[in-house]
């Protein structure tokens, strides 16, 4: 056991590493607020907290019902009997603003989806 002091030093390096974010967060003290995104008047499809934890699982399923299955149409569970076109465009009859809305919340989160790249945005579907 001629190493034990090195695999100490090792051991103190690897748990100040690992917890390196909670000490840089003690120092700066500095937490990122959510953004505060343009709500549309009314309720979306679904209740706000669904939509904010699925709503991208919830695109990608109407993509394949629509594309592979000709299901153009969407019932909301938290809403029933209500009935929705399967389109993004549904979504940017509310959601009117991509800058105000869409951009504010994946820039948060540090996701950039590439739905864009084929589809229209809220602001040139709603001219």
């Amino acid at each position: 056991m001629y190493d034990t002091k090195y695999v100490i030093l090792i051991a103190i390096a690897f748990i100040i590493a690992i917890t390196s974010p909670m000490w840089y967060h003690a120092v700066v003290g500095k937490v990122i607020a959510e953004p505060e995104l343009e709500l549309p008047p009314g309720h979306c499809i679904e209740d706000k907290e669904w939509m904010k934890a699925n709503h991208m699982r919830l695109l990608k399923e109407w993509r394949d019902e629509v594309v592979r299955h000709a299901d153009r149409t969407y019932y909301s569970f938290t809403y029933p009997g209500e009935a929705y076109d399967k389109n993004t465009e549904t979504c940017f009859k509310c959601h009117t603003s991509k800058a105000n809305f869409c951009d504010k919340c994946h820039d948060y989160n540090g996701v950039t989806p590439n739905c864009w790249d084929c589809h229209a945005t809220p602001e040139l579907v709603n001219k």
